[in-house]
């Protein structure tokens, strides 16, 4: 399985590469799922309505994960309660808005896990360890996801 991850994409330009070479990374590489990083989307500061609708519009990304600028825009606190596809940092306090992981169905019909935890060295707010995140997340995922 191909899975294509693009990572922080940053502000206009980020979003202009991105709708320039996305197709033909998916063409060249043929992926059956595009995950993207869309912390930073928002010139640097997190993501907005318009700019979700410009990411998730044309079906080409699967899923978008993020990190500690997520919350730079107070709109991002619904955004991410109502867009199933924009993870946050599951190692974020329980009671935050949205979710830090989901299973998304890839192209060919396999179910795949996507996870999204955030490192903490540096981090200001007091994060859950990523690596107890992860495994509490491979405890409780359903048997038959294998991906």
């Amino acid at each position: 399985m191909k899975i294509l991850f693009i990572g922080d994409v940053f502000g206009r330009p980020g979003r202009r590469v991105l709708r320039r070479y996305l197709g033909e990374l998916k063409d060249r590489y043929d992926p059956e799922l595009t995950v993207v990083n869309a912390e930073n989307a928002a010139g640097g500061f997190g993501v907005t309505a318009p700019i979700l609708d410009e990411l998730l519009g044309d079906g080409e990304i699967d899923v978008l994960t993020s990190g500690n600028h997520i919350w730079d825009k107070r709109e991002a606190l619904d955004l991410i309660q109502d867009e199933p596809r924009l993870l946050r940092p599951h190692n974020y306090p329980a009671d935050s808005p949205g979710s830090g992981w989901r299973v998304a169905t890839a192209s060919n019909g396999i179910e795949v896990g996507v996870l999204n935890v955030m490192g903490t060295v540096f981090m200001h707010p007091t994060l859950d360890c990523p690596f107890r995140c992860v495994d509490e997340v491979l405890t409780k995922k359903p048997e038959t996801l294998k991906v």
